[in-house]
C-alpha cells in the first residue's frame, strides 16, 4: 500500500523557517490535488494549504503571506515553506494527495502518518 512520507518537521523559534517535503513511498500513476492539513492537540484537522496539478494554490487565512506551497509534478512531490511561524502554527502537519494507482483506477485519497511542528515562544 503506497502512503505518503513526510519530512521537515522540527523545532523552530517564533519568527523562523522550516520547509516540509512530501512525496510517496512508491508508484502512483497520476496525482491530482496535493495538500497540507495539520492538527494541533484538541483541535480539529484543517487545511493549511492545496495545490492542483495545474499548479493553482488555496491557503487558509491564518496562514496567508507566510506558507508557500508548491510541487514537482515529474516526482509527485510537494512541498510547504512557512516562514515567520508563530507558536499558534505548533501542529502535526500531514500531506494528502488525490491520486489513481493505476490508470483508469478509482481516484484514492492518500495521506502521510504527519511530521510535527513546533514553535517556541
Amino acid at each position: 500500500q503506497v502512503q505518503l512520507v513526510e519530512s521537515g518537521g522540527g523545532l523552530v523559534q517564533a519568527g523562523g523557517s522550516l520547509r516540509l517535503s512530501c512525496a510517496p513511498s512508491g508508484r502512483i500513476f497520476r496525482i491530482n490535488t496535493m495538500s497540507w492539513y495539520r492538527q494541533a492537540p484538541e483541535k480539529q484537522r484543517e487545511m493549511v494549504a492545496t495545490i492542483t496539478s495545474g499548479g493553482a494554490t488555496n491557503y487558509a487565512d491564518s496562514v496567508k503571506g507566510r506558507f508557500t506551497i508548491s510541487r514537482d509534478n515529474a516526482n509527485n512531490t510537494v512541498y510547504l515553506q512557512m516562514n515567520s511561524l508563530k507558536p499558534e502554527d505548533t501542529a502535526v502537519y500531514y500531506c494528502y494527495a488525490r491520486g489513481q494507482a493505476n490508470y483508469g483506477a478509482e481516484w484514492y485519497d492518500y495521506w502521510g502518518q504527519g511530521t510535527q511542528v513546533t514553535v517556541s515562544s
